[in-house]
């Protein structure tokens, strides 16, 4: 009966033995659980923070192309006008070369016109081209977006 209990003790102690080392295998993944816990935390606010950063600049970037769009819309008009005023000194200089009076007052009011129209002109090409880089710009944020949704949905099939 003695060695029977000897026996059993040294069996339950093994097992303590054992029920210890399960218990801090699971302490330690338990432990490693948490820290993954804490590590897609971060990810996640990280990629939130991206996500919102990168919205801004989108605002951004749009009102942006928008001002860019209304000053070429403004700069289109005033082209417009331009032209029908160099038209009209246009016009007005073949009158005065008809009646040959007051030519070289004519000729200078068609070469203010015709710089002013080259000024705006040369004007509006910048803003054109800065909305056209604008527009490029939304491209490829949008692009960063669509690439940004694509690595969330991996990160979902991949949990």
């Amino acid at each position: 009966l003695k060695e029977e209990n000897a026996i059993l003790r040294s069996k339950i102690n093994k097992l303590q033995i054992l029920s210890e080392t399960q218990a801090d295998k699971m302490r330690k993944l338990e432990k490693k659980l948490e820290e993954n816990k804490i590590k897609e935390e971060k990810e996640a606010q990280d990629l939130e923070a991206m996500v919102q950063h990168v919205e801004q600049n989108l605002q951004l970037m749009t009102k942006r192309a928008v001002k860019a769009e209304n000053s070429a819309a403004k700069l289109r008009q005033e082209n417009v006008l331009l032209q029908a005023e160099l038209r009209n000194s246009k016009l007005e200089n073949e009158a005065l070369r008809a009646s040959q009076a007051g030519l070289a007052m004519a000729k200078q009011n068609a070469e203010v016109a015709l710089q002013h129209l080259l000024q705006v002109t040369t004007s509006s090409r910048a803003s054109i081209r800065q909305l056209l880089s604008g527009a490029e710009s939304l491209q490829l944020v949008a692009d960063l977006l669509k690439s940004i949704d694509k690595i969330s949905e991996v990160s979902e099939d991949g949990q």
